[in-house]
């Protein structure tokens, strides 16, 4: 749903960087060079953003 603030598994803030992650990836970036780029080089936090679906608008509208 919403991107969390923080990687469950270490308590790495990575909530900050979805929207430039999320940005590059689209403009046909590598999305694991955006991830070392952007100082994401743990595992457990790399899976945060790589596995995130992005349905907050797709749910808004039933809230």
């Amino acid at each position: 749903m919403i991107i969390p603030v923080r990687c469950f598994t270490c308590g790495k803030v990575i909530g900050s960087a979805y929207e430039a992650y999320k940005q590059r990836v689209e403009m046909g970036e590598d999305p694991a060079d955006v991830l070392d780029s952007l100082g994401i080089t743990r595992y457990c936090c790399r899976r945060m953003l790589l596995t995130h679906a992005d349905l907050i608008d797709d749910v808004l509208p039933y809230g």
